[in-house]
């Protein structure tokens, strides 16, 4: 089982990444760079909030995992 302080790190690593791409996407759309930002920052933080709550949910279920042999 991963530990909240993981699945933490884990959602703050990947929403930097989404926050670039969204941006990048963004601005070819907008061609404004703070709107733009601006659009990637939202989508980030409800990506955060659901990727941190669709972690937690999966750490919870044991399907398709592989115990360790001690």
């Amino acid at each position: 089982m991963e530990s909240t302080f993981r699945i933490v790190i884990k959602s703050v690593t990947w929403q930097l990444l989404g926050i670039i791409v969204v941006t990048m996407l963004s601005y070819i759309q907008t061609g404004e760079v703070l709107s733009a930002f601006m659009l990637a920052v939202s989508a980030s933080f409800s990506g955060f909030v659901f990727f941190f709550i669709h972690e937690k949910i999966w750490s919870r279920i044991t399907w398709g995992r592989q115990r360790k042999s001690a």
